[in-house]
C-alpha cells in the first residue's frame, strides 16, 4: 500500500481566493496548474520527489484538466519532453534532482536552449547542495551559463515562489528561452501559505488536441548552418528580451535600510539564512525589517546591469553572498564595475568561504567581518557575542556527554533485503580476500559505510558496470559491479550491459531488485509487480513474477544469468562464488530479489490491523538473542548492521562485555538466523512466532508449555 497524497491532491484543487497551506514543493505544483501547464514530466529525487508523486497519484484530476503527467525513465527523457514547446504554444514543466540530474539531461538541454522555444518551458531543479546534501557539491548555475538558460533562485517565501513559477513561463515565452528554477532543500520543505487562483485548463492539451501538425522549419533544428543563427539569437536578441522582462516585472527585490555605507547582494534562496544572521547581529528582525539594504537576486542569470549599477552606486562597499564556487556572480559584477568604472569595493569570497553551505552561522561571520571594515562604530550596536555563544554551546554539549560520541553512519532500513547480500559478500571475502566492488547510486550505496565498507567507486546512477570495465581488464580477480533495479532501468542497461556485450568482455553484475526506485521514495519501475500480485505474495520475499529484467537481459544477449533471493544468504554465497570462479568468459549477471521492506511493511500493516480488529488469527515472526548463550563476541552485529540488532549490559555479573540484543523494531526478516548458520556464529539466536488471536490448539499448547517450564524452573 503506497504512501497516500490524498490531502495534498485536495490542496491542488483549491480555487480563487482560497488559502493554500503546505510545503514549498507542493506550492510549486499548485502554481504549475494555475499557470495552465499542458504537460509535466520528470525523474524523482530529493528534494523535489513530491511534485511528481502527487501529480501521478492525482491522475484523475490531471485528466480532468487535460494535463499530461509522465514519470520518465531518466532525466534525459524528461528534458526531451520539452521539445513539444519548440513547435507548439504549449507550456511544459519537468523536474529532477540537482546537478546529477542536469548532467544526465544536458544533451537535450543544450539542443533545447540552442533552438529556443515557442511555448513556456520550465525546468524545476532540486538544488541538493550543502551539509544536508546527498550528492557531489556542484551547482546548476554553471550549466545555466554554459547553455544560456535563464536561472531563477526564488526567495524562500511561498507567495514569491508561486509568483516566480507564473513569471517563469511568461519569461520563457517572451524571450523564447527555457527557464530553470532551482529550489534548495530548505526551500522545498519550507512551510507557509498563499492565496490561490483557479487552475487553468490549457488551450492545447490531452483533452483539446491540435488538428494540424506544426510545419517543418529547418531553423528549429540544431544542425549547421541553423546553429550559427541560433547562437546569435541566444546571446543577442533572447538575452536582451529576458533582461527587459525581468526589469519591467521587478522579479528581483530591493529592501532599503538605514545604514548608508554598505549594501548586500544575495541569491534569493539564501535570503532566509541571511535574515537570521542579521537578526543575530541586531540589524534586522525576524520579519526581514533590515537596517542594511539588501538586493535579492530572484534571477541569478541573467543579471541586470542597470539594476546592479543603480544599487551599488549608493554605497562604499557591496558584499556578494553567493554560495559555492566558482563565484560566477562576483566575477560578472567585478567585470561590470571595472568596465563602468564604478567606485565601490566589491567583496565576496574575501570574507565568506569558497565552498560549503551558507548557514546562518557562516553568513553571520562573513557579514560581521565585512561591515566592521566600513562602519567604525559597528560594534557599538551589534551583537558581538553570537559566535562566542555558539562555540560555548558546542563546548557545553561536548562536556556534558562525558566522552566523544562514536560516529553513527547511515545504514539500511530494518529488514532491508539488500543487507543480506552484503553480509554474504563479507563472508566470501573472508575466504577469497578483498574484491574490487564498483558501487552505484541507490539504497545499496549505504554498504559503503561500516560495518560493510564495500565499494571502490561511485560514478553515477546505473554506471557501476561501466565503471568496472577498466579494472576488469587488468585485475587478476573479477571485480563485482552492483546496481539496483532503479539504476538498471535508468542507465545501466545501455551504458553497462550493452557496452560489455558489445565488447564481448568478462564481468560480474549484481542487480539488487527490490521492486522500486526506493532511494527516492519507492516509486514504481517498469519491473514493479502489480499491486494485486504483491498482495497475493504477502509472505514471499520475491518482488517479481513476470521476470521483466531477466527478459530484457536475455533479449540483449546475456548468456549467464542467475536469480536468487537475497534473504537466502547461503544461496547468495553459492551463486556469488560460482560467478567468481566460473570458466565462462563473458558477462555474468546475478539478480538478487527481495522486496523493499518499507513497502512490504506498508502493505502488511493494514492487513495486520484489519485482522486484529476482526478478531482473526495473525502471525508475525520475531528474532531474539538468548542472553545466557551470547558470549559478547558481537560478530553477528559486524555481519548485519541491522538497527534492531544492538547491545545491552549483561545481567550476568561474570560477563563484562555487553551482550547482543534484538529490539522491538525487528520485522522478522530472518537475516539473524541466516547469518548465524552461514557464518557458523554462536547458537544464541532464536526465532519466535507472535500470534494475535490464537486458535484453541495454540492456546492449549501455550498453557501446557507454561506449566512445564514453570515446573522445571
Amino acid at each position: 500500500m503506497e504512501r497516500s497524497f490524498k490531502k495534498e491532491i485536495e490542496a491542488l484543487k483549491l480555487g480563487e481566493g482560497d488559502i493554500f497551506e503546505g510545503e514549498g514543493i507542493l506550492a510549486v505544483t499548485k502554481a504549475l496548474l494555475q499557470s495552465g501547464v499542458s504537460y509535466v514530466g520528470g525523474y524523482q529525487g530529493s528534494p523535489v520527489s513530491n511534485l511528481l508523486d502527487v501529480m501521478v497519484q492525482a491522475k484523475d484530476y490531471m485528466n480532468e484538466l487535460g494535463v499530461h503527467v509522465e514519470a520518465c525513465a531518466n532525466e534525459s527523457s524528461a528534458a526531451a519532453m520539452l521539445g513539444a514547446s519548440i513547435n507548439y504554444p504549449v507550456r511544459g514543466a519537468v523536474t529532477w534532482k540537482s546537478i546529477v540530474g542536469t548532467n544526465v539531461a544536458s544533451d537535450a538541454l543544450s539542443h533545447l536552449a540552442s533552438v529556443g522555444v515557442l511555448g513556456g518551458s520550465l525546468i524545476i531543479i532540486g538544488e541538493d547542495y550543502g551539509e544536508g546534501s546527498s550528492i557531489i557539491q556542484e551547482r546548476t548555475h554553471g550549466v545555466a551559463l554554459k547553455s544560456t538558460i535563464w536561472l531563477m533562485d526564488p526567495r524562500p517565501n511561498l507567495e514569491i515562489i508561486v509568483r516566480t513559477v507564473h513569471k517563469a513561463f511568461e519569461l520563457s515565452e517572451y524571450s523564447h528561452t527555457p527557464v530553470m528554477m532551482q529550489l534548495r532543500i530548505r526551500t522545498c520543505h519550507l512551510q507557509g501559505k498563499f492565496i490561490t487562483k483557479n487552475n487553468i485548463k490549457p488551450k492545447i492539451s490531452s483533452t483539446n488536441k491540435v488538428e494540424e501538425v506544426a510545419p517543418h522549419n529547418y531553423d528549429l533544428i540544431a544542425h549547421p548552418p541553423s546553429t550559427y543563427a541560433q547562437e546569435k539569437l541566444k546571446y543577442g536578441q533572447r538575452a536582451k528580451l529576458a533582461k527587459t522582462f525581468i526589469s519591467n516585472n521587478s522579479l528581483n527585490e530591493f529592501f532599503e535600510g538605514e545604514i548608508k555605507e554598505v549594501g548586500l547582494i544575495v541569491q534569493g534562496g539564501l535570503y532566509n539564512n541571511l535574515i537570521s544572521a542579521l537578526k543575530e547581529l541586531n540589524i534586522s528582525d525576524s520579519l526581514g525589517n533590515s537596517k542594511i539594504s539588501i538586493y535579492v537576486l530572484n534571477i541569478v542569470h541573467p543579471l541586470i546591469p542597470e539594476e546592479v549599477i543603480t544599487y551599488a552606486r549608493k554605497f562604499k562597499a557591496v558584499l556578494i553572498i553567493e554560495e559555492g564556487q566558482p563565484q560566477y556572480i562576483e566575477q560578472e559584477l567585478g567585470l561590470l564595475f571595472h568596465k563602468e568604472k564604478i567606485e565601490v569595493s566589491l567583496i565576496g569570497k574575501d570574507v565568506l568561504p569558497m565552498a560549503g553551505e551558507y548557514t546562518t552561522e557562516v553568513i553571520h561571520k562573513g557579514v560581521f567581518n565585512f561591515i566592521k571594515q566600513y562602519i567604525p562604530n559597528f560594534s557599538s550596536f551589534s551583537n558581538l557575542d553570537y559566535n562566542i555563544e555558539v562555540d560555548q554551546l558546542r563546548e557545553k554539549a561536548s562536556s556534558s556527554l562525558g566522552e566523544i560520541v562514536p560516529p553513527r553512519p547511515p545504514g539500511f532500513c530494518t529488514g532491508c533485503p539488500e543487507r543480506p547480500f552484503f553480509a554474504a559478500l563479507k563472508m566470501i571475502e573472508k575466504d577469497t580476500g578483498k574484491i574490487h566492488v564498483s558501487t552505484d547510486i541507490g539504497c545499496h550505496s549505504f554498504a559503503t559505510f561500516p560495518p560493510f565498507s564495500f565499494g571502490q567507486s561511485i560514478l553515477g546512477y546505473g554506471m557501476s558496470l561501466a565503471a568496472s570495465a577498466g579494472v576488469q581488464s587488468f585485475s587478476s580477480k573479477r571485480p563485482i559491479a552492483i546496481m539496483g533495479d532503479g539504476g538498471f532501468w535508468h542507465n545501466g542497461l545501455l551504458s553497462g550491459v550493452a557496452s560489455r556485450l558489445l565488447n564481448n568482455s568478462d564481468g560480474i553484475l549484481v542487480i539488487l531488485q527490490n521492486g522500486y526506485t526506493s532511494a527516492t521514495g519507492t516509486q514504481d519501475l517498469i519491473s514493479t509487480p502489480e499491486s494485486e500480485s504483491r498482495k497475493l505474495a504477502a509472505s514471499s520475499s520475491s518482488t517479481s513474477s513476470d521476470k521483466t529484467i531477466e527478459k530484457a537481459l536475455e533479449g540483449l544477449g546475456v548468456k549467464w544469468l542467475k536469480t536468487v533471493h537475497t534473504y537466502e544468504v547461503g544461496s547468495v554465497k553459492k551463486v556469488l562464488n560460482e560467478a567468481l570462479e566460473s570458466s565462462f568468459k563473458g558477462l555474468k549477471v546475478i539478480i538478487a530479489e527481495g522486496e523493499c521492506q518499507l513497502e512490504r511493511q506498508r502493505r502488511l500493516k493494514p492487513i495486520k490491523n484489519n485482522a486484529i480488529k476482526m478478531k482473526k488469527r495473525f502471525v508475525r515472526i520475531r528474532y531474539g538473542v538468548d542472553e545466557e548463550t551470547c558470549t559478547g563476541d558481537h560478530s553477528c552485529i559486524r555481519l548485519s548492521g541491522c538497527p534492531t540488532l544492538t547491545v545491552k549490559p549483561s545481567t550476568d555479573p561474570l560477563k563484562l562485555d555487553p551482550v547482543a540484543h534484538v529490539t522491538d523494531g525487528c520485522v522478522g526478516c530472518g537475516l539473524c538466523g541466516e547469518n548465524a548458520i552461514e557464518a557458523t556464529l554462536c547458537p544464541s539466536f532464536y526465532k519466535a512466532k507472535i500470534i494475535n488471536n490464537p486458535n484453541l490448539k495454540e492456546r492449549s499448547l501455550a498453557w501446557v508449555r507454561n506449566k512445564v517450564i514453570g515446573l522445571l524452573s
